[in-house]
């Protein structure tokens, strides 16, 4: 069965997230999304776990769903299908190791509530993870990856926004130059990796040492209608296995849905402070200091890649599974309309194109654009169509401040 799964999500127990993630809301905006998986994010929260078990029910297959009288009667509705959830959660480390302080984001997705329970109990043992859905230790990730490994073997984990300067296994101000540096021995138990925001295949295609991993893409929403901004493509079964399987290895994984890398938060160079935005050749000439203020720039994706690709840009890898460059719909709208995403027009126009078309995705991958002028006017038919073929304008973004699209 053809799925999106959005893997990676925050619920509001974690800092700086809406207080809107609840399980209700997650999955309304996940039906709204067109989203068959969702994670729930932040498994390692007690109250969270507790919230989560009295609204959803099991499938039986390592999923879960919303229990029928938690849904709202004007949800959206999927046809014959519903949302399923799957147990995850993010943790970031923070650590010495080699001489430096590592700091990196990753993403364990496991089998149950059991499962969860059994690794938040030995979590609990390191460090807090009571304050926030995401919570920092002073662990390795290399003894993070052993300890899901002892606690439930058939876990997933996901080394998060790898590319990220701050907080992930390659970034530059923190991370490491190769995924085995972070990992040792256990390196073979890392198949896949999230590119995150502000990559996309292409650009991770160019570092031949990735070639054995499966690349996959989550929103790391932190309010539930950022859900699915960035997504997986799926055929497989409904279930836990079949995901393992897609995630894992690459059985049923067909592609992913991306940003367009530029509109990502860490595309080029730069001092947001200071107004300065470089691609990385600019940066190389200033010698990666700002010319405003005389302090270091914060390095983009791009320019990380940079350092350690072994191919020339434009590569193409062979057999690499596909990958669409979407906008979300109510960014198209806003674009289009002249007034803000979260704008009464705005909303309102978008529960209407639900309404009239069927799910976010299915309007930006697949309603003909012809059916969308009909009932929405050219520009936004247009809009999308352009978005569809690539043809749209790209300001990178730099150093937190996400880039922009235009069409």
């Amino acid at each position: 069965m053809k799925a999106i799964a959005d893997l990676h999500i925050h619920s509001r127990y974690s800092m700086a997230t809406s207080k809107d993630g609840t399980p209700e809301n997650l999955d309304s905006w996940a039906r709204k999304k067109g989203i068959s998986i969702l994670g729930t994010g932040d498994f390692t929260h007690k109250k969270w776990r507790e919230e989560l078990k009295e609204s959803l029910i099991s499938t039986g297959d390592g999923f879960y769903k919303l229990k029928d009288e938690r849904i709202a009667p004007e949800a959206f509705h999927m046809g014959e299908s519903t949302v399923r959830f799957v147990v995850s959660g993010e943790i970031s480390c923070i650590y010495k190791k080699n001489g430096k302080t590592r700091k990196a984001h990753h993403v364990i997705i496991l089998p149950g509530f059991e499962a969860a329970e059994r690794f938040a109990s030995g979590l609990e043992k390191i460090g807090n993870i009571h304050s926030d859905g995401r919570p920092i230790l002073g662990l390795d990730s290399r003894d993070l990856l052993e300890m899901m490994l002892d606690i439930a073997p058939e876990g997933i984990f996901i080394p998060a926004h790898i590319w990220t300067p701050h907080f992930s296994v390659l970034g530059e101000k923190s991370g490491f130059d190769s995924i085995e540096e972070c990992f040792e021995d256990l390196t073979p138990y890392i198949h896949a990796l999230e590119t995150g925001l502000s990559s996309d295949p292409p650009m991770n295609w160019r570092v031949s040492a990735l070639d054995r991993y499966q690349l996959v893409s989550n929103s790391d929403a932190h309010s539930p209608p950022k859900l699915g901004r960035e997504a997986n493509l799926l055929d497989t079964d409904l279930s836990y296995a079949g995901l393992y399987n897609a995630i894992q290895k690459g059985e049923g994984l067909l592609g992913t849905v991306e940003f367009f890398p530029e509109e990502g938060k860490y595309h080029y160079d730069g001092h947001r402070k200071c107004g300065v935005c470089l691609s990385p050749e600019e940066a190389e000439a200033c010698d990666g200091i700002c010319p405003v203020c005389g302090k270091k720039l914060t390095m983009g994706v791009g320019h990380r890649i940079e350092q350690l690709a072994d191919r020339k840009a434009g590569y193409v890898k062979e057999r690499a599974k596909k990958f669409e460059s979407l906008v979300p719909l109510s960014e198209v709208i806003s674009s289009c309309m002249g007034y803000g995403t979260a704008s009464k027009k705005v909303q309102s126009c978008y529960e209407e194109m639900l309404k009239k078309l069927g799910a976010e995705f299915e309007i930006l991958r697949q309603v003909p654009v012809e059916d969308i002028a009909v009932s929405f006017g050219e520009d936004i038919a247009g809009a999308i169509g352009k978005i569809r073929a690539g043809e749209v304008k790209k300001t990178a973004g730099y150093d937190g401040e996400y880039g922009k699209i235009t069409y």
